[in-house]
């Protein structure tokens, strides 16, 4: 197959397929053969690596040398590498001085001993004059077509090159920390020889199986186990997997768990079906057990991420309830800032995900209350210059406490930082004016605001719901609050609102 390819090659386009200084073949045939590699992979259930090979500092050596002697040296490591690799393995020149090897029915492990046997090669030719680096990539566990196989195999020596050079990097080094681990795995199928194949694919990495074999059955062990994966058939009687899967995700207990859908229907229609439902990835039956594998493989690293963003804002929740502790007058303050606000953020028609920031900036938005001195949180007076300005950096601490979880929070950090910014600029910290304060920051400082104004405290009564009104309108009034939003609070807290 590879003599045809070649021979095609060179008679549709009049070129040689071989670099003439080096030897490798050419930038155009190793695209054409990965391809043909990854078909071979997909016909057979094989796996393969990909490796990119980088000259360390070679720009820097022909400036310190002349020109035949940088082109004699790409052409030793050429030889050095074809030394060191099996029969069956491909080189090609990548481009400059970066050369690409395919190692078919090879793995990560196999192909980073043979990097090895290379690195070790041209360093002792040299005597260490030149090293090189090496990134690699695996299919299908990396990535299941060629140019992402390629970006995957990039990035590898991108990171070599930034660890230091002469060195090798793979990300399978990482992945098996995850496959190590023990997990537990719902296996939801009506037909019991189909729940027996998976289990015989997923027997070797020790994963605790669990067995479903209706929607009835799954959606009660989901109740009772800790599950991290779920692989579920779609055409089932009674309950289908799409509602299965619409049910779990639906559940605050269960939505992040990863789904599968193990399906024979392979058609549009059924894959826009699945991810409306929620679904995270699909695999068509009979499953291709390395493909299989590494899908598993990706999500439950998704999984064990989410699990640590999940601790990490346990933490934070636990923090924020640990300073409302703190401060005798606020008791319940965070929880009813959070749900109003997550209720104005429903009424005016926000998305999902805006109203989710909202409540965890509800949360959130004190917790940087911690900074501040007992004495001075729990002043029964009016609090002094000096103490006002050290009250007044809570938003600050509170960002600064948040910030780590920047991608989970999204624009839920933002509003915890503005909370206190007033439309006209005479807000804090940061002195924002107008359309720089987001709606949700503008949200949460109207319900803020209500929610102290509106609670019985041991030094005050809270306001009459009248009186709380009247000092919002004249707050929107002189232009620090938003009007519309406002008005929205008004109506969703009046009595005939509340009785509709």
């Amino acid at each position: 197959m590879k003599e045809q390819l070649l021979k095609a090659y060179e008679e549709e386009t009049h070129a040689s397929f071989v670099d003439s200084l080096t030897g490798a073949y050419t930038h155009g045939i190793f695209q054409l053969l990965l391809e043909e590699e990854i078909k071979r992979s997909q016909r057979y259930h094989d796996s393969f690596t990909l490796v990119l090979i980088d000259i360390d500092s070679f720009s820097l050596y022909n400036k310190q040398q002349n020109p035949a002697t940088g082109d004699q040296a790409l052409k030793k490591v050429a030889e050095l590498i074809r030394e060191n690799i099996r029969d069956l393995d491909l080189i090609s020149r990548y481009s400059g001085d970066v050369f690409a090897v395919i190692l078919p029915k090879s793995n990560a492990h196999e192909a980073y001993n043979a990097m090895g046997r290379i690195r070790m090669a041209v360093e002792s030719h040299t005597r260490g004059e030149l090293t090189v680096s090496a990134g690699l990539a695996s299919y299908p566990e990396e990535a299941l077509n060629r140019e992402k196989l390629i970006l995957e195999a990039e990035d590898a020596l991108a990171q070599a090159k930034g660890g230091g050079k002469n060195t090798v990097y793979f990300k399978e080094k990482e992945k098996l920390s995850v496959v190590e681990q023990e997990f537990k795995i719902l296996i939801v199928d009506d037909d019991a020889r189909n729940v027996k194949l998976l289990g015989a694919i997923l027997a070797p990495f020790n994963h605790e199986i669990v067995k479903a074999y209706n929607g009835e059955e799954a959606l009660s062990l989901m109740k009772k186990i800790d599950i991290d994966l779920v692989l579920l058939d779609i055409m089932m009687p009674r309950m289908d997997g799409y509602e299965v899967c619409r049910r779990f995700k639906k559940s605050e207990a269960t939505r992040l768990v990863p789904i599968i859908l193990v399906t024979a229907l392979d058609d549009m229609e059924a894959r826009v079906k699945g991810i409306n439902a929620g679904a995270d990835d699909f695999i068509c039956k009979p499953p291709n057990r390395i493909e299989l594998i590494a899908r598993i493989n990706s999500l439950l690293r998704v999984n064990k991420l989410n699990k640590k963003l999940t601790s990490i804002e346990n933490i934070l929740i636990s923090m924020a309830n640990a300073v409302e502790a703190k401060d005798v007058y606020t008791k319940g303050h965070i929880q009813r800032v959070s749900n109003m606000a997550m209720a104005l953020g429903k009424r005016m028609g926000l998305s999902a995900s805006e109203i989710d920031a909202l409540r965890f900036a509800g949360i959130l938005h004190d917790i940087g209350k911690i900074a501040i001195p007992r004495e001075i949180l729990n002043k029964p007076g009016p609090l002094g210059l000096e103490e006002w300005k050290i009250v007044k950096q809570h938003p600050i601490e509170a960002y600064k406490i948040c910030l780590p979880l920047e991608k989970t929070l999204g624009p839920a950090l933002e509003a915890i930082r503005h909370h206190h910014e007033k439309l006209d600029g005479s807000g804090y910290p940061d002195g924002l004016k107008g359309e720089d304060v987001s709606v949700l920051a503008r949200i949460l400082s109207v319900v803020d605001i209500f929610d102290a104004l509106d609670t019985d405290r041991p030094y005050c009564k809270g306001m009459p719901r009248e009186k709380t009104f009247e000092i919002l309108h004249r707050e929107s009034d002189e232009g620090k609050l938003d009007a519309i939003i406002v008005e929205h609070l008004i109506e969703m807290l009046s009595p005939n609102d509340l009785q509709g």
